[in-house]
């Protein structure tokens, strides 16, 4: 395929495929600081419940670890650069930094938050993506979606215990 001016190498309006990437960075941004969270929380939750939520956020980190390459990877997958300083992903997060927690229900109401936060920015990217025609991106949204309503329940349901 010719690549035009309007067109990126996939495809896609060169100008709504901008705006898209714009909000994944927003996204990437939100997820390096639930990452780092989550890294911190596994460095220093104490109590009953230490070997269970040290495991946890381990699994937790792993997994943002993931997602953080999928989103870079998707922004340059639309021809675009992701962010990568710590300076740009604090201008562009609204996640919550957590400080020095070492409390489980403290701990496990921080990832909440956390994916709450990262939920609101998913699906406000949704209608951009529809707009815009890019199942690559409508697919991660959604599957990212799915996984962290799920583990949103779960957490709640383990505040409740």
């Amino acid at each position: 395929m010719k690549k035009t001016k309007h067109i990126t190498q996939i495809g896609l309006d060169t100008k709504q495929s901008e705006t898209l990437a714009s909000q994944l960075n927003v996204l990437l941004a939100n997820y390096q600081l639930y990452y780092q969270n989550a890294r911190g929380l596994h460095w220093n939750i104490k109590g009953k419940h230490f070997f269970q939520l040290h495991t946890k956020f381990e699994e937790i980190y792993t997994d943002a670890q993931e997602k953080i390459d999928l989103i870079a990877e998707r922004i340059l997958t639309l021809g675009f650069t992701p962010l990568h300083t710590f300076s740009d992903y604090l201008k562009h997060t609204t996640i919550k930094e957590g400080k020095q927690i070492s409390d489980a229900n403290e701990a496990v109401a921080l990832v909440i938050s956390g994916l709450q936060t990262i939920i609101i920015v998913e699906r406000e990217m949704l209608q951009t993506a529809e707009k815009l025609g890019d199942e690559g991106s409508l697919t991660l949204l959604t599957d990212f979606i799915s996984q962290q309503e799920k583990e949103i329940w779960m957490y709640n349901a383990w505040l409740n215990q």
